[in-house]
């Protein structure tokens, strides 16, 4: 079962000034057909939110976890949901 979903993630860490929005959106782009984007949060952690097949959000939240990111990952914190829609590709913001 490969339903589409919307996955939400907070990764905590040394994730901002080092380049992992960006890393983020290559990895995105490089899985396929996800839609979302990765924001800079003011306490220092980055929001992640994908849309697409689950399998790829899997993907994607593997990499978030366990990938060799930049910076350094702590912690990530995900919730599960339906869809939204609206985004034009994986966007960094």
């Amino acid at each position: 079962m490969n339903e589409d979903v919307r996955m939400t993630a907070w990764v905590r860490g040394r994730v901002q000034g080092v380049g992992f929005r960006w890393f983020t959106r290559a990895n995105a782009l490089e899985i396929g057909g996800l839609a979302g984007f990765a924001l800079n949060l003011d306490d220092g952690r980055v929001q992640v939110v994908a849309e697409g097949q689950r399998e790829n959000c899997h993907r994607l939240l593997d990499w978030l976890r366990d990938g060799d990111t930049p910076g350094r990952v702590d912690g990530v914190t995900e919730i599960w949901g339906t869809p939204r829609g609206g985004y034009d590709g994986f966007e960094i913001r």
